[in-house]
């Protein structure tokens, strides 16, 4: 739990709690997403093609996955977290 002072207002704020009307966010629906952009780009097939042929990943591959990796986390940090935090917006451009 961590307190913040807004405004010269005190407030308790938890994180991935939204406010007002909006519903709360838990960490684990960002790591979800990021999981479901990772299978998007093929990444278990790469590994598997990696492990299979010696053929490593290719770094476009690798460099993508470390995004998302770092916006999911980023993410998971705030304090309030966004709902709309599927929108593109919030993470690398795959394509």
């Amino acid at each position: 739990m961590r307190f913040a002072v807004v405004s010269e207002n005190r407030e308790w704020s938890e994180p991935g709690i939204a406010q007002g009307n909006s519903r709360a966010v838990h960490p684990s629906e960002i790591e979800a997403e990021a999981r479901r952009r990772k299978v998007a780009l093929g990444l278990d097939e790469w590994r598997l093609r990696e492990y299979v042929s010696g053929t490593p990943v290719p770094i476009r591959i690798q460099q993508l996955c470390e995004q998302i990796d770092f916006a999911a986390q980023a993410l998971s940090g705030m304090s309030v977290i966004p709902s709309d935090f599927r929108d593109d917006l919030f993470w690398p451009r795959c394509w």
